[in-house]
Protein backbone atom coordinates (compact mmCIF):
# COMPACT_ATOMS: atom_id res chain seq x y z
CA UNK A 1 0.00 0.00 0.00
CA UNK A 2 1.29 3.20 -1.14
CA UNK A 3 2.64 5.13 2.28
CA UNK A 4 2.55 8.66 -0.38
CA UNK A 5 0.55 11.79 1.34
CA UNK A 6 -2.63 12.10 -0.25
CA UNK A 7 -3.74 14.68 -2.21
CA UNK A 8 -6.53 17.23 -0.89
CA UNK A 9 -9.11 16.18 -3.54
CA UNK A 10 -8.86 12.51 -2.08
CA UNK A 11 -9.22 12.78 1.89
CA UNK A 12 -12.31 12.12 3.48
CA UNK A 13 -14.46 13.52 6.19
CA UNK A 14 -16.82 10.96 7.82
CA UNK A 15 -16.42 8.68 5.49
CA UNK A 16 -17.23 10.73 2.09
CA UNK A 17 -14.75 12.92 0.03
CA UNK A 18 -13.94 16.91 1.80
CA UNK A 19 -15.32 17.63 -1.98
CA UNK A 20 -18.95 16.88 -0.95
CA UNK A 21 -19.19 19.09 2.00
CA UNK A 22 -17.72 22.32 -0.02
CA UNK A 23 -20.79 21.49 -2.84
CA UNK A 24 -23.26 20.51 0.13
CA UNK A 25 -22.58 24.20 1.41
CA UNK A 26 -22.50 25.90 -1.64
CA UNK A 27 -25.92 24.47 -2.94
CA UNK A 28 -27.25 24.91 0.73
CA UNK A 29 -26.77 28.61 0.57
CA UNK A 30 -28.15 28.67 -3.12
CA UNK A 31 -30.72 27.05 -1.93
CA UNK A 32 -31.71 29.30 0.52
CA UNK A 33 -31.51 31.88 -1.77
CA UNK A 34 -33.73 30.02 -4.11
CA UNK A 35 -36.46 28.65 -1.58
CA UNK A 36 -36.70 31.74 0.30
CA UNK A 37 -37.58 33.71 -2.92
CA UNK A 38 -39.94 31.11 -3.84
CA UNK A 39 -41.45 30.99 -0.65
CA UNK A 40 -42.57 34.53 -1.20
CA UNK A 41 -43.31 34.97 -4.72
CA UNK A 42 -46.94 34.37 -4.42
CA UNK A 43 -47.88 35.56 -1.72
CA UNK A 44 -45.98 39.21 -2.73
CA UNK A 45 -47.55 39.15 -5.95
CA UNK A 46 -51.36 38.69 -4.52
CA UNK A 47 -50.45 41.07 -1.62
CA UNK A 48 -52.61 44.37 -2.43
CA UNK A 49 -50.93 47.13 -4.02
CA UNK A 50 -51.80 49.52 -1.25
CA UNK A 51 -50.03 46.88 1.60
CA UNK A 52 -49.98 45.25 4.76
CA UNK A 53 -48.22 44.76 7.42
CA UNK A 54 -45.34 43.17 4.85
CA UNK A 55 -45.45 46.14 2.74
CA UNK A 56 -47.09 46.87 -0.81
CA UNK A 57 -47.28 43.88 -3.34
CA UNK A 58 -48.59 43.62 -6.53
CA UNK A 59 -51.97 42.94 -6.38
CA UNK A 60 -52.40 40.71 -8.90
CA UNK A 61 -55.36 37.75 -8.48
CA UNK A 62 -54.50 34.28 -7.71
CA UNK A 63 -54.68 33.13 -11.20
CA UNK A 64 -52.27 35.45 -12.32
CA UNK A 65 -49.62 34.68 -9.72
CA UNK A 66 -49.35 31.14 -10.17
CA UNK A 67 -48.62 31.54 -14.02
CA UNK A 68 -45.91 33.56 -13.77
CA UNK A 69 -45.11 31.24 -10.38
CA UNK A 70 -45.45 28.49 -12.95
CA UNK A 71 -43.48 30.14 -15.71
CA UNK A 72 -41.07 31.15 -13.42
CA UNK A 73 -40.14 28.30 -11.49
CA UNK A 74 -40.09 25.96 -15.36
CA UNK A 75 -37.76 28.37 -16.78
CA UNK A 76 -35.31 28.27 -13.52
CA UNK A 77 -34.62 24.63 -14.54
CA UNK A 78 -35.28 24.02 -18.22
CA UNK A 79 -32.15 26.67 -18.39
CA UNK A 80 -30.45 24.15 -17.07
CA UNK A 81 -30.66 22.46 -20.73
CA UNK A 82 -27.79 25.48 -22.08
CA UNK A 83 -26.41 25.55 -18.73
CA UNK A 84 -25.44 21.84 -19.03
CA UNK A 85 -24.01 22.67 -22.32
CA UNK A 86 -22.02 25.40 -21.66
CA UNK A 87 -20.51 23.53 -19.10
CA UNK A 88 -19.73 20.71 -21.33
CA UNK A 89 -18.56 22.67 -24.38
CA UNK A 90 -17.21 25.65 -23.09
CA UNK A 91 -15.98 26.46 -19.81
CA UNK A 92 -16.35 23.04 -17.60
CA UNK A 93 -18.85 22.34 -14.76
CA UNK A 94 -16.38 24.15 -12.14
CA UNK A 95 -16.29 27.24 -13.57
CA UNK A 96 -20.02 27.23 -14.83
CA UNK A 97 -20.92 26.99 -11.14
CA UNK A 98 -19.00 29.97 -10.38
CA UNK A 99 -20.37 32.23 -12.99
CA UNK A 100 -23.98 30.99 -12.06
CA UNK A 101 -23.50 32.09 -9.24
CA UNK A 102 -22.17 35.45 -9.24
CA UNK A 103 -25.00 35.58 -11.59
CA UNK A 104 -27.12 34.52 -8.77
CA UNK A 105 -25.69 37.64 -6.50
CA UNK A 106 -26.50 40.00 -8.97
CA UNK A 107 -30.21 39.05 -9.87
CA UNK A 108 -31.07 38.54 -5.87
CA UNK A 109 -29.60 42.19 -5.29
CA UNK A 110 -32.00 43.44 -7.76
CA UNK A 111 -34.12 42.34 -6.35
CA UNK A 112 -34.14 44.61 -3.39
CA UNK A 113 -35.63 47.05 -5.33
CA UNK A 114 -38.89 48.34 -5.28
CA UNK A 115 -39.74 49.25 -9.05
CA UNK A 116 -41.17 46.20 -11.45
CA UNK A 117 -38.47 46.68 -13.90
CA UNK A 118 -36.37 45.37 -11.30
CA UNK A 119 -38.88 42.34 -10.17
CA UNK A 120 -38.39 40.77 -13.77
CA UNK A 121 -34.71 42.11 -14.00
CA UNK A 122 -33.84 40.32 -11.14
CA UNK A 123 -36.13 36.86 -11.73
CA UNK A 124 -34.40 36.92 -14.84
CA UNK A 125 -31.09 36.87 -13.42
CA UNK A 126 -31.93 34.39 -11.03
CA UNK A 127 -33.24 31.99 -13.84
CA UNK A 128 -30.04 32.12 -15.93
CA UNK A 129 -27.87 31.89 -12.49
CA UNK A 130 -29.77 28.71 -11.49
CA UNK A 131 -29.57 27.35 -15.29
CA UNK A 132 -25.69 27.40 -14.80
CA UNK A 133 -25.07 26.02 -11.05
CA UNK A 134 -27.94 23.54 -10.59
CA UNK A 135 -27.01 20.94 -13.32
CA UNK A 136 -23.14 21.41 -13.05
CA UNK A 137 -22.49 21.64 -9.31
CA UNK A 138 -25.07 17.64 -9.59
CA UNK A 139 -22.75 16.20 -12.15
CA UNK A 140 -19.65 17.29 -9.78
CA UNK A 141 -21.37 15.88 -6.77
CA UNK A 142 -21.49 12.33 -9.03
CA UNK A 143 -17.41 12.82 -10.11
CA UNK A 144 -16.33 12.21 -6.45
CA UNK A 145 -16.95 8.83 -7.15
CA UNK A 146 -15.46 6.31 -8.94
CA UNK A 147 -17.66 3.42 -10.98
CA UNK A 148 -19.52 1.39 -8.69
CA UNK A 149 -18.91 3.21 -5.52
CA UNK A 150 -22.12 2.36 -3.52
CA UNK A 151 -21.45 5.70 -1.57
CA UNK A 152 -22.66 7.55 -3.85
CA UNK A 153 -26.34 7.15 -3.55
CA UNK A 154 -25.35 7.82 -0.10
CA UNK A 155 -23.67 10.88 -1.25
CA UNK A 156 -26.26 12.29 -2.54
CA UNK A 157 -28.51 12.31 -0.38
CA UNK A 158 -26.14 13.78 2.33
CA UNK A 159 -26.14 16.46 -0.75
CA UNK A 160 -29.78 16.61 -0.69
CA UNK A 161 -29.42 17.13 3.36
CA UNK A 162 -27.64 20.89 2.16
CA UNK A 163 -30.06 21.65 -0.13
CA UNK A 164 -32.84 21.00 2.39
CA UNK A 165 -31.20 22.50 5.00
CA UNK A 166 -30.91 25.72 2.47
CA UNK A 167 -34.39 25.45 2.38
CA UNK A 168 -35.26 24.86 6.01
CA UNK A 169 -33.47 28.11 6.96
CA UNK A 170 -34.84 30.46 4.65
CA UNK A 171 -38.48 29.60 4.79
CA UNK A 172 -37.68 29.85 8.71
CA UNK A 173 -35.96 33.05 8.68
CA UNK A 174 -37.25 34.75 5.66
CA UNK A 175 -40.86 34.91 6.87
CA UNK A 176 -40.11 36.67 9.88
CA UNK A 177 -37.79 38.88 8.31
CA UNK A 178 -40.95 39.71 6.04
CA UNK A 179 -42.92 40.11 8.85
CA UNK A 180 -40.26 42.66 10.26
CA UNK A 181 -39.33 44.66 7.70
CA UNK A 182 -41.35 43.90 4.27
CA UNK A 183 -40.93 41.71 1.01
CA UNK A 184 -38.15 43.59 -0.24
CA UNK A 185 -35.95 42.56 2.59
CA UNK A 186 -36.64 39.82 2.36
CA UNK A 187 -35.10 39.37 -1.29
CA UNK A 188 -32.08 41.03 0.10
CA UNK A 189 -31.36 38.27 2.92
CA UNK A 190 -31.54 35.62 -0.04
CA UNK A 191 -28.59 37.95 -1.74
CA UNK A 192 -26.52 38.06 1.43
CA UNK A 193 -26.44 34.19 2.12
CA UNK A 194 -25.77 33.82 -1.93
CA UNK A 195 -22.72 35.64 -1.22
CA UNK A 196 -21.62 33.53 1.17
CA UNK A 197 -22.38 30.31 -0.67
CA UNK A 198 -20.21 31.78 -3.19
CA UNK A 199 -17.27 32.90 -1.01
CA UNK A 200 -17.45 28.94 0.25
CA UNK A 201 -17.18 27.61 -3.25
CA UNK A 202 -14.40 29.53 -4.17
CA UNK A 203 -12.56 28.67 -1.11
CA UNK A 204 -12.87 24.96 -1.17
CA UNK A 205 -11.44 24.55 -4.71
CA UNK A 206 -8.46 22.65 -3.97
CA UNK A 207 -10.74 19.46 -2.76
CA UNK A 208 -12.01 19.83 -5.99
CA UNK A 209 -9.10 19.85 -8.60
CA UNK A 210 -10.55 16.86 -10.25
CA UNK A 211 -14.25 17.01 -10.97
CA UNK A 212 -15.70 19.46 -13.25
CA UNK A 213 -12.81 20.88 -15.41
CA UNK A 214 -13.86 21.31 -19.23
CA UNK A 215 -12.43 17.83 -21.72
CA UNK A 216 -11.28 19.37 -24.23
CA UNK A 217 -12.26 18.02 -27.97
CA UNK A 218 -8.56 17.67 -28.71
CA UNK A 219 -7.68 15.27 -25.66
CA UNK A 220 -10.93 13.12 -27.17
CA UNK A 221 -11.00 11.76 -30.70
CA UNK A 222 -14.63 10.66 -30.81
CA UNK A 223 -16.21 13.85 -29.05
CA UNK A 224 -19.03 14.97 -31.19
CA UNK A 225 -20.34 18.56 -31.50
CA UNK A 226 -23.99 19.53 -30.55
CA UNK A 227 -23.57 21.66 -34.14
CA UNK A 228 -22.33 18.39 -36.04
CA UNK A 229 -25.06 16.18 -34.48
CA UNK A 230 -27.60 18.64 -35.69
CA UNK A 231 -26.71 18.88 -39.03
CA UNK A 232 -26.96 14.99 -38.84
CA UNK A 233 -30.51 15.59 -38.86
CA UNK A 234 -30.75 16.07 -42.19
CA UNK A 235 -29.38 12.65 -43.40
CA UNK A 236 -31.61 10.78 -40.35
CA UNK A 237 -35.15 10.28 -42.25
CA UNK A 238 -37.26 9.27 -39.31
CA UNK A 239 -35.32 11.87 -36.60
CA UNK A 240 -36.21 14.42 -39.06
CA UNK A 241 -39.82 13.64 -39.51
CA UNK A 242 -40.40 13.65 -35.94
CA UNK A 243 -38.46 16.81 -35.66
CA UNK A 244 -41.01 18.58 -38.04
CA UNK A 245 -44.19 17.16 -36.42
CA UNK A 246 -43.11 18.59 -32.78
CA UNK A 247 -42.14 22.07 -34.76
CA UNK A 248 -45.31 21.57 -37.11
CA UNK A 249 -47.47 21.01 -33.72
CA UNK A 250 -45.46 24.72 -31.71
CA UNK A 251 -46.70 26.20 -34.49
CA UNK A 252 -50.43 25.42 -33.73
CA UNK A 253 -49.31 26.01 -30.06
CA UNK A 254 -48.00 29.60 -30.64
CA UNK A 255 -51.07 30.18 -32.59
CA UNK A 256 -53.97 28.73 -30.52
CA UNK A 257 -52.55 29.45 -27.21
CA UNK A 258 -49.67 32.08 -27.04
CA UNK A 259 -46.00 33.50 -27.98
CA UNK A 260 -44.72 31.77 -24.56
CA UNK A 261 -46.13 28.59 -25.11
CA UNK A 262 -44.52 28.08 -28.62
CA UNK A 263 -41.37 29.30 -27.84
CA UNK A 264 -41.41 26.51 -24.93
CA UNK A 265 -42.44 24.07 -27.67
CA UNK A 266 -40.24 25.37 -29.68
CA UNK A 267 -36.90 24.59 -27.61
CA UNK A 268 -37.96 21.36 -26.16
CA UNK A 269 -38.37 20.38 -30.27
CA UNK A 270 -34.97 20.99 -30.40
CA UNK A 271 -34.06 19.25 -27.70
CA UNK A 272 -35.70 16.17 -28.63
CA UNK A 273 -34.04 16.58 -31.94
CA UNK A 274 -30.41 16.44 -30.25
CA UNK A 275 -31.57 13.60 -28.18
CA UNK A 276 -33.24 11.55 -30.90
CA UNK A 277 -29.65 12.17 -32.49
CA UNK A 278 -27.61 11.49 -29.46
CA UNK A 279 -28.93 7.81 -29.08
CA UNK A 280 -28.27 7.31 -32.80
CA UNK A 281 -24.90 7.75 -32.19
CA UNK A 282 -24.08 6.02 -29.00
CA UNK A 283 -21.83 3.26 -29.92
CA UNK A 284 -23.25 0.22 -28.48
CA UNK A 285 -26.85 -1.08 -27.56
CA UNK A 286 -26.20 -1.47 -24.09
CA UNK A 287 -25.55 2.78 -24.39
CA UNK A 288 -28.67 2.97 -26.19
CA UNK A 289 -31.08 0.90 -23.98
CA UNK A 290 -29.75 2.92 -20.50
CA UNK A 291 -30.30 6.37 -22.32
CA UNK A 292 -33.77 5.51 -23.16
CA UNK A 293 -34.25 3.72 -20.15
CA UNK A 294 -33.30 7.53 -18.72
CA UNK A 295 -35.34 9.23 -20.85
CA UNK A 296 -38.55 7.39 -19.88
CA UNK A 297 -37.64 8.19 -15.96
CA UNK A 298 -38.00 11.37 -16.59
CA UNK A 299 -41.85 11.15 -17.12
CA UNK A 300 -41.59 10.19 -13.72
CA UNK A 301 -39.72 13.15 -12.92
CA UNK A 302 -42.28 15.65 -14.44
CA UNK A 303 -45.32 13.95 -13.15
CA UNK A 304 -43.44 13.51 -9.30
CA UNK A 305 -42.94 17.66 -9.59
CA UNK A 306 -45.91 18.51 -11.40
CA UNK A 307 -47.91 17.71 -7.83
CA UNK A 308 -45.52 18.19 -5.21
CA UNK A 309 -44.93 21.68 -6.40
CA UNK A 310 -48.74 22.78 -5.28
CA UNK A 311 -46.53 23.58 -2.27
CA UNK A 312 -45.33 26.71 -3.59
CA UNK A 313 -48.51 27.50 -5.53
CA UNK A 314 -51.98 26.36 -4.75
CA UNK A 315 -51.02 25.01 -0.92
CA UNK A 316 -49.48 28.13 -0.25
CA UNK A 317 -52.62 30.15 -0.95
CA UNK A 318 -54.29 27.39 0.61
CA UNK A 319 -52.47 27.66 3.66
CA UNK A 320 -52.97 31.69 3.70
CA UNK A 321 -56.59 31.44 3.04
CA UNK A 322 -57.95 28.85 4.18
CA UNK A 323 -55.74 26.84 7.43
CA UNK A 324 -56.01 27.86 11.42
CA UNK A 325 -52.28 28.95 11.73
CA UNK A 326 -52.45 30.22 15.82
CA UNK A 327 -50.53 28.05 17.61
CA UNK A 328 -50.52 28.61 21.76
CA UNK A 329 -51.71 32.55 20.88
CA UNK A 330 -49.39 32.94 18.11
CA UNK A 331 -50.37 32.97 14.32
CA UNK A 332 -47.38 31.38 12.42
CA UNK A 333 -46.78 32.75 9.19
CA UNK A 334 -47.55 31.22 5.58
CA UNK A 335 -44.61 30.88 4.77
CA UNK A 336 -42.68 28.94 7.43
CA UNK A 337 -45.13 25.78 6.34
CA UNK A 338 -42.86 25.24 3.85
CA UNK A 339 -40.07 24.58 6.21
CA UNK A 340 -42.03 21.11 7.01
CA UNK A 341 -40.52 19.72 3.80
CA UNK A 342 -36.81 21.17 4.16
CA UNK A 343 -37.26 19.53 8.24
CA UNK A 344 -38.71 16.29 7.39
CA UNK A 345 -35.64 15.98 4.55
CA UNK A 346 -33.45 16.67 7.16
CA UNK A 347 -34.40 13.83 10.32
CA UNK A 348 -34.92 11.41 7.53
CA UNK A 349 -32.83 11.72 4.86
CA UNK A 350 -29.67 9.33 6.05
CA UNK A 351 -32.43 6.79 7.78
CA UNK A 352 -34.13 6.24 4.05
CA UNK A 353 -30.83 6.20 2.02
CA UNK A 354 -29.56 3.68 4.81
CA UNK A 355 -32.70 1.83 4.53
CA UNK A 356 -31.95 1.34 0.40
CA UNK A 357 -28.83 0.61 0.87
CA UNK A 358 -29.03 -1.99 3.58
CA UNK A 359 -31.60 -3.59 1.48
CA UNK A 360 -29.83 -3.38 -1.60
CA UNK A 361 -26.62 -5.55 0.02
CA UNK A 362 -29.65 -8.02 1.15
CA UNK A 363 -30.12 -9.03 -2.49
CA UNK A 364 -33.95 -7.11 -2.52
CA UNK A 365 -35.18 -5.22 -4.71
CA UNK A 366 -33.92 -1.39 -4.68
CA UNK A 367 -33.35 0.03 -7.93
CA UNK A 368 -33.35 3.47 -8.57
CA UNK A 369 -36.39 2.87 -11.04
CA UNK A 370 -38.40 0.92 -7.97
CA UNK A 371 -37.44 3.33 -5.25
CA UNK A 372 -38.91 6.65 -8.16
CA UNK A 373 -41.93 4.61 -8.67
CA UNK A 374 -43.36 4.16 -4.92
CA UNK A 375 -41.96 7.52 -4.35
CA UNK A 376 -44.57 9.16 -6.66
CA UNK A 377 -47.20 6.70 -5.34
CA UNK A 378 -46.11 7.85 -1.71
CA UNK A 379 -46.27 11.46 -2.21
CA UNK A 380 -49.64 11.23 -4.17
CA UNK A 381 -51.63 9.54 -0.66
CA UNK A 382 -49.86 12.94 0.68
CA UNK A 383 -52.76 14.35 -0.85
CA UNK A 384 -55.10 12.89 0.90
CA UNK A 385 -54.89 15.06 3.36
CA UNK A 386 -55.17 18.29 1.66
CA UNK A 387 -58.75 15.86 0.77
CA UNK A 388 -59.69 16.15 3.91
CA UNK A 389 -58.42 19.42 5.25
CA UNK A 390 -60.71 20.58 2.39
CA UNK A 391 -63.72 18.76 3.24
CA UNK A 392 -63.39 20.00 6.97
CA UNK A 393 -62.72 23.87 5.70
CA UNK A 394 -66.20 22.71 3.49
CA UNK A 395 -67.74 22.15 7.15
CA UNK A 396 -66.39 24.53 9.45
CA UNK A 397 -65.03 27.57 7.17
CA UNK A 398 -60.98 26.65 8.31
CA UNK A 399 -58.92 23.46 8.72
CA UNK A 400 -56.65 22.33 10.84
CA UNK A 401 -52.71 22.42 9.99
CA UNK A 402 -52.31 19.02 11.12
CA UNK A 403 -53.35 17.74 7.51
CA UNK A 404 -50.57 20.29 6.34
CA UNK A 405 -48.16 18.40 8.53
CA UNK A 406 -49.33 14.64 7.61
CA UNK A 407 -49.51 16.02 3.66
CA UNK A 408 -45.80 17.53 3.98
CA UNK A 409 -45.02 14.22 5.90
CA UNK A 410 -45.83 11.85 2.96
CA UNK A 411 -44.83 14.47 0.81
CA UNK A 412 -41.20 14.14 1.97
CA UNK A 413 -40.80 10.86 2.15
CA UNK A 414 -41.90 10.34 -1.58
CA UNK A 415 -39.32 12.88 -2.62
CA UNK A 416 -36.38 11.07 -0.63
CA UNK A 417 -37.38 7.87 -2.75
CA UNK A 418 -37.01 10.20 -5.93
CA UNK A 419 -35.01 12.67 -6.02
CA UNK A 420 -31.90 12.52 -4.89
CA UNK A 421 -31.87 8.53 -6.61
CA UNK A 422 -32.74 9.83 -9.50
CA UNK A 423 -29.71 12.21 -9.55
CA UNK A 424 -27.43 9.65 -8.75
CA UNK A 425 -29.30 7.18 -11.52
CA UNK A 426 -28.26 10.06 -13.90
CA UNK A 427 -24.68 9.87 -13.45
CA UNK A 428 -24.98 6.30 -13.26
CA UNK A 429 -26.35 5.93 -16.71
CA UNK A 430 -25.78 8.91 -19.17
CA UNK A 431 -23.22 8.57 -21.35
CA UNK A 432 -19.72 10.73 -19.77
CA UNK A 433 -19.29 13.11 -22.60
CA UNK A 434 -23.24 14.12 -22.27
CA UNK A 435 -22.81 14.23 -18.47
CA UNK A 436 -24.29 17.87 -17.76
CA UNK A 437 -26.30 17.79 -20.49
CA UNK A 438 -28.29 14.84 -18.86
CA UNK A 439 -28.13 16.54 -16.07
CA UNK A 440 -29.77 19.76 -17.78
CA UNK A 441 -32.55 17.77 -19.24
CA UNK A 442 -33.53 16.30 -15.86
CA UNK A 443 -33.55 20.03 -14.26
CA UNK A 444 -35.80 21.01 -17.13
CA UNK A 445 -38.01 17.60 -16.79
CA UNK A 446 -38.43 19.05 -13.29
CA UNK A 447 -38.83 21.90 -14.72
CA UNK A 448 -41.78 21.17 -17.14
CA UNK A 449 -43.11 19.38 -13.52
CA UNK A 450 -43.79 22.91 -11.76
CA UNK A 451 -45.01 24.65 -15.04
CA UNK A 452 -47.63 21.85 -14.86
CA UNK A 453 -48.07 22.57 -11.26
CA UNK A 454 -48.79 25.92 -11.81
CA UNK A 455 -51.38 24.85 -14.63
CA UNK A 456 -53.05 22.54 -12.23
CA UNK A 457 -53.10 24.92 -9.15
CA UNK A 458 -54.56 27.61 -11.96
CA UNK A 459 -57.62 24.77 -12.45
CA UNK A 460 -58.43 25.15 -9.14
CA UNK A 461 -59.85 28.43 -9.49
CA UNK A 462 -62.40 26.67 -11.54
CA UNK A 463 -62.83 23.38 -10.01
CA UNK A 464 -61.84 23.98 -6.46
CA UNK A 465 -58.96 22.94 -3.94
CA UNK A 466 -60.79 19.42 -3.26
CA UNK A 467 -61.45 18.62 -6.63
CA UNK A 468 -57.42 19.49 -7.73
CA UNK A 469 -56.39 17.54 -4.36
CA UNK A 470 -58.01 14.00 -5.28
CA UNK A 471 -57.43 13.99 -8.86
CA UNK A 472 -53.73 14.01 -8.12
CA UNK A 473 -54.23 11.16 -5.69
CA UNK A 474 -55.39 8.94 -8.40
CA UNK A 475 -53.35 10.09 -11.14
CA UNK A 476 -49.53 9.72 -9.27
CA UNK A 477 -51.10 5.99 -7.65
CA UNK A 478 -52.06 5.25 -11.33
CA UNK A 479 -48.88 6.26 -12.88
CA UNK A 480 -46.72 4.75 -9.99
CA UNK A 481 -48.58 1.65 -10.25
CA UNK A 482 -47.91 1.22 -14.24
CA UNK A 483 -43.87 2.01 -13.75
CA UNK A 484 -43.65 -0.43 -11.06
CA UNK A 485 -46.05 -3.30 -13.33
CA UNK A 486 -43.16 -2.71 -16.18
CA UNK A 487 -40.02 -2.71 -13.84
CA UNK A 488 -38.54 -6.01 -15.01
CA UNK A 489 -38.10 -5.26 -18.78
CA UNK A 490 -37.27 -1.51 -17.72
CA UNK A 491 -34.38 -2.99 -15.47
CA UNK A 492 -33.25 -5.59 -18.09
CA UNK A 493 -32.44 -2.77 -20.58
CA UNK A 494 -29.97 -1.07 -17.76
CA UNK A 495 -27.98 -3.81 -18.23
CA UNK A 496 -26.94 -4.61 -14.60
CA UNK A 497 -25.80 -0.91 -14.30
CA UNK A 498 -26.74 -0.90 -10.43
CA UNK A 499 -25.96 -4.75 -9.94
CA UNK A 500 -22.47 -4.86 -9.01
CA UNK A 501 -22.35 -1.90 -6.81
CA UNK A 502 -20.33 -2.40 -3.73
CA UNK A 503 -19.16 -0.47 -0.83
CA UNK A 504 -15.24 0.51 -2.24
CA UNK A 505 -14.64 2.94 0.57
CA UNK A 506 -11.25 0.94 1.49
CA UNK A 507 -10.95 -0.94 -1.87
CA UNK A 508 -8.24 2.70 -3.01
CA UNK A 509 -5.73 0.82 -5.61
CA UNK A 510 -2.41 1.28 -4.76
CA UNK A 511 -1.88 2.61 -8.75
CA UNK A 512 -4.69 4.64 -8.02
CA UNK A 513 -3.23 6.87 -5.58
CA UNK A 514 0.56 7.01 -7.10
CA UNK A 515 -1.42 8.11 -10.36
CA UNK A 516 -3.23 10.67 -8.80
CA UNK A 517 -0.03 12.19 -7.31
Amino acid sequence: MSTAIKPEYQKELFGQPIGLYILFLTEMWERFSYYGMRALLVLYMTTATIGDDRGAGLGWTSKEALALYGWYTMLVYVMSIPGGMIADKLIGQKKAVLVGAIILCLGHGVLVLTDIWAFYTGLGLVILGVGLLKPNISTMVGGLYKDGDIRRDKGFSIFYIGINLGSLLATMVVGLVVAEWGWHAGFGLAGIVMVLGLINYIYGQKYLTHVGNLVEAKDDPNEISYGKLYSKLFSSPTQLTFTVILALLSGIGWYYLDWGYGLLFLFLTAIAALLMMIYKELDSQAYKDRFLVLLLSFIMVIIFWGAFEQAGGLMNLYTETNTDRVLFGWEIPTVMFQSLNAGFIILFATAVAGYWASRKLKGKEASSLFKMALGIIIMGFGFLFMVFAAMEFEKSGTSSMIWLVLAYLFHTIGELCISPVALSFITKLAPVKYASLMMGVYFAATGLGNKVAGIVGESATDYGEKTIFTGIVIFTVIIGGLFIAILKPLKRLTHGVEDQERDLKHEEAEGFELADD
